[in-house]
């Protein structure tokens, strides 16, 4: 049976494609054939200098085309990219790295001050790999990676696995990242079975080149970071699938950079994290008026946050040939469910069908009896990460085994509807247990934002000695609109249960979301109970 490596099959499509365009961020244009060359250089120059098999690299870049070369040339020489959140402040940073065992860090120049005293701290770290962003030149104790990425006369044969790893660090708002530790093989075949360009993953790999040979596929933008799952998984894949990959160029997502991007490179994907993304994409569409055009899309993907059915509906306003695809994953758990609409089809938000392998368990170990309104966990079964690297105890209690088979359980929560799709409810660690009665965040995040004058909200549960935790909301408004508190929790007690209803609406000027689209439910927990008390 063929094993399957993203840089065996990116080799095969850059030496198929070599004049084809693998990577564009604004004027930069990076072909497969200079791709293959720089990638195996830098992954040359890395075991150069002491990395073995399945060492980390961390990259702590922002979204360019170094760091789908970092990442690629990481896979390319049998080491283990790491992706890092580039908000992490030290101590996060200090401990994503050890915990992973980074022997390199690849780092773009404007965090060079940040890291001039960080890397005391870092002393497994044995390389530092400067990319010039033009913001500090490069300091004594790193490597210029234009050095390290000069292409050489002979190009380096590596014996690869489908067992080499990609490790992706998630969470952080609710404790310490831990990083899931992803097979190769079992991440392509999860990530393929969805794609563009669908190989034939029990044909021998030199099929790759067969099929590769026929053309180029789409021009997708990741509009999200590349250190987010979403992000990265999708430009690997792109990658392995001979596509373009079209990188935005300010380092802040904007609307109206989105839509020039599409405009210029006529692309054919957009893949994002929810409506933080879509949100804005859709306002700077109807800011331009009929004149928008999104017409070279075929699709947006998302993942990985809440893509709300009304968003979705705008966005077809302007384009009524695309599908929107929200894909129900996490890290540790692809393939879950997805949601497919298109101009003629609606879908309740949160609503998805399941995909193969999946359960829905209730608290008694059973599985959720579909139109009986009880809600259970989502089990994953097939192919799987290894687990949280260095973490035997949370590896045990997120993949079980149920009736002998292995099950990634993450803690998401749903319903099943009698037709067998499911209602997602929200992760477990989030739900708020008001009188006994379960409350998911994201089932009222959804409700709040259908009112009118709400952009964002974040719901959360708040210590109540009478009733273990009472329900309190966070909205940021829509530009032009000022919330009304008691407006706002009757909006969402006609639509759910009163139980369910937020007891205080606070209104911020922003949400304040992570580059990524995900929700920082611990600190706004932790300002809402500074203004409660400051109001009471």
């Amino acid at each position: 049976m063929q094993h399957w490596n993203f840089a065996d099959v990116f080799e095969q499509v850059a030496l198929t494609q070599p004049d084809t365009v693998a990577i564009r961020q604004g004027d930069r244009l990076v072909t497969y054939g200079e791709m293959l060359a720089r990638v195996d250089a830098l992954g040359v120059s890395l075991r150069d200098r002491g990395s073995v098999d399945q060492d980390k690299v961390g990259i702590y870049l922002y979204n360019s085309p170094e760091y789908a070369e970092a990442a690629m040339a990481s896979l390319y020489a049998r080491l283990v990219p790491v992706n890092t959140n580039y908000r992490y402040g030290d101590d996060e940073l200090a401990y994503l790295w050890d915990n992973a065992d980074c022997t390199t860090i690849v780092f773009h120049g404007t965090f060079t001050e940040r890291l001039e005293t960080l890397r005391a701290r870092c002393e497994g770290v044995a390389t530092w790999v400067h990319v010039d962003d033009g913001t500090a030149p490069c300091p004594p104790w790193a490597e210029p990676y234009e050095s390290l990425a000069a292409p050489r006369a002979v190009r380096t044969t590596f014996e690869r696995s489908g067992e080499d790893l990609i490790l992706l660090y998630t969470g952080g708002t609710t404790g310490m990242p831990k990083g899931v530790m992803w097979p190769q093989d079992d991440l392509f075949r999860r990530l393929n079975q969805g794609g563009v360009r669908r190989y034939d993953l029990e044909a021998p790999l030199r099929a790759v080149a067969e099929l590769v040979a026929q053309g180029p596929t789409a021009t997708i933008v990741p509009a999200c970071p590349l250190m987010h799952g979403t992000g990265l998984f999708s430009s690997i894949e792109c990658l392995a699938e001979g596509g373009t990959l079209v990188l935005l160029a300010s380092r802040r997502f904007s609307g109206d950079e989105l839509l020039d991007t599409i405009e210029a490179t006529q692309a054919n994907v957009v893949v994002i994290v929810g409506d933080p993304f879509a949100r804005p994409m859709l306002e700077a569409l109807r800011a331009r008026g009929s004149g928008a055009t999104i017409a070279s899309l075929n699709g947006i993907i998302s993942s990985g946050a809440m893509f709300s059915e009304a968003v979705k509906q705008g966005l077809l306003e302007f384009n009524d040939h695309m599908l929107l695809v929200d894909a129900f994953s996490s890290s540790e758990a692809l393939g879950m469910g997805n949601s497919v609409v298109g101009a003629s089809s609606t879908r309740a938000t949160a609503e998805f069908t399941l995909g193969e392998d999946v359960r829905v368990i209730a608290e008694d170990g059973t599985d959720v009896v579909p139109g009986s309104d009880v809600a259970g966990r989502l089990a994953l079964g097939g192919r799987l990460p290894l687990g949280y690297y260095k973490d035997d105890e949370k590896t045990a209690a997120t993949f079980l085994v149920l009736d002998g088979a292995r099950y990634s359980v993450p803690g998401d929560w749903a319903r099943v509807r009698a037709d067998g799709s499911i209602q997602l409810l929200g992760r477990g660690n989030q739900c708020i247990n008001t009188a006994g009665e379960k409350v998911f965040p994201e089932e009222v995040e959804e409700v709040l934002k259908t009112h009118p004058s709400v952009r964002d909200a974040c719901v959360l549960g708040v210590p109540d000695e009478r009733w273990g935790e009472v329900v309190m909301a966070v909205v940021e408004p829509r530009p032009g609109t000022s919330p009304d508190e008691a407006e706002l929790i009757a909006h969402v007690k006609e639509r759910l249960a009163h139980y369910k209803a937020p007891r205080r609406v606070r209104v911020v000027d922003t949400i304040g979301r992570t580059p990524a689209g995900k929700m920082d439910y611990a600190r706004h927990r932790s300002e809402m109970t500074a203004w409660l008390a400051a109001s009471a």
